[in-house]
């Protein structure tokens, strides 16, 4: 276990995006997708979570016995530039170190399926990162989902609520299920090992 790998306590592992059926497949929520697969792989399904104004699944990650970690699933209801509010209560309510945080995101300046995970830092114009950080602090895990930049003069915002092209659709799945793979492998294996095998 490294050092930047609290040992005590849940972890919480919070996927971003926009409720509603009309976001699903917007590249702004690819978050959500990574954090739906999770819970698909851990056998649950999501709940409201009393006054937290978020959906959650709680249950393990990780082999069977001491080596696995109890983990919150989280998909924020309030739309992305408010996350930080239901994401604080939860890490309160669940008692989850800032550390054991980790946010599932989108990222405008990463190549499309491109991973980067680190601790801390910048929200680099993220409206969920900077909310998270307003209500919490920057010192928590990105796993960060590269979806490139908008092509010619489009606005950023409009490139990412947009649904992914279908030429990156035939690569989504893949992808999703590769930073699902580097969420267990962080939550588990710590974020030195984590980075080795999955930032690209």
């Amino acid at each position: 276990m490294d050092v930047t790998t609290p040992a005590n306590g849940p972890w919480l592992i919070v996927g971003l995006g926009n409720p509603g059926p009309e976001y699903a497949m917007n590249r702004h929520n690819v978050g959500f997708m990574v954090v739906d697969l999770l819970a698909e792989r851990i056998g649950g399904k999501f709940k409201r979570a009393g006054k937290a104004q978020a959906q959650v699944l709680e249950g393990r990650i990780g082999p069977a016995g001491p080596a696995s970690r109890r983990v919150i699933l989280a998909k924020p209801m309030s739309y992305m530039n408010l996350s930080g509010g239901p994401v604080n209560a939860l890490k309160d309510f669940y008692k989850v170190p800032v550390a054991n945080v980790v946010a599932v995101h989108d990222e405008l300046d990463i190549d499309y399926g491109t991973l980067r995970l680190k601790l801390g830092g910048g929200d680099n114009g993220h409206n969920g990162l900077k909310s998270m950080t307003k209500a919490m602090g920057s010192d928590y895990h990105r796993v960060r989902f590269g979806i490139g930049r908008p092509p010619g003069r489009m606005q950023v915002a409009d490139f990412v609520l947009r649904d992914f092209s279908s030429a990156e659709r035939k690569e989504l799945d893949y992808s999703v299920d590769r930073a699902a793979d580097a969420v267990e492998c962080l939550v588990t294996e710590g974020l030195e090992r984590a980075q080795s095998s999955y930032n690209s």
